[in-house]
């Protein structure tokens, strides 16, 4: 849980670039109540200069067929629901991923414990039995974020 200065309490979420696609990108119906929670700013999502770049990058791959003004628009979007955090403020997790480009999500989980990682990578999956033991919750759930956000008073 984030506290800010008014005292208003927001429980912490880190989105892999999955998931964000999901949500700004493919619309998924199973992002909706997440993407919901963050245009209502219950969440503190969270983000790095490097999760932030990769994000940039994927959405520019031709694959997704985006123009440089839908680019824009997502990449706004996103910066308007993350708190982002420089690369050099984090903590290394005691789990490695195999997938090395997933591990600063990982890191950036751990170093803001109690947090939530959502992701769909079964490499940052598997670290989640053992992540709960330091106060990380790893999953693939999407409603997770929406109910995280009902849980604060």
């Amino acid at each position: 849980m984030k506290i800010y200065g008014d005292g208003e309490v927001k429980p912490v979420i880190i989105l892999d670039t999955n998931i964000l696609l999901d949500v700004l990108v493919f619309d998924d119906e199973r992002a909706h109540p997440l993407r919901a929670a963050l245009d209502a700013k219950q969440l503190d999502a969270v983000a790095t200069e490097k999760t932030f770049a990769e994000f940039l990058d994927v959405i520019g791959r031709e694959q997704f067929s985006l123009n440089k003004d839908q680019q824009q628009l997502i990449s706004e979007q996103w910066k308007n629901w993350a708190r982002i955090i420089s690369d050099d403020e984090l903590c290394q997790a005691p789990w490695k991923c195999k997938d090395r480009d997933d591990q600063v999500f990982i890191n950036l989980a751990y170093s803001l414990r109690p947090s939530a990682l959502i992701s769909k990578d079964k490499q940052v999956l598997k670290i989640a039995k053992r992540a709960i033991k330091e106060k990380v919750t790893i999953t693939s759930d999407h409603l997770l974020g929406m109910s995280l956000s009902e849980q604060i008073p």
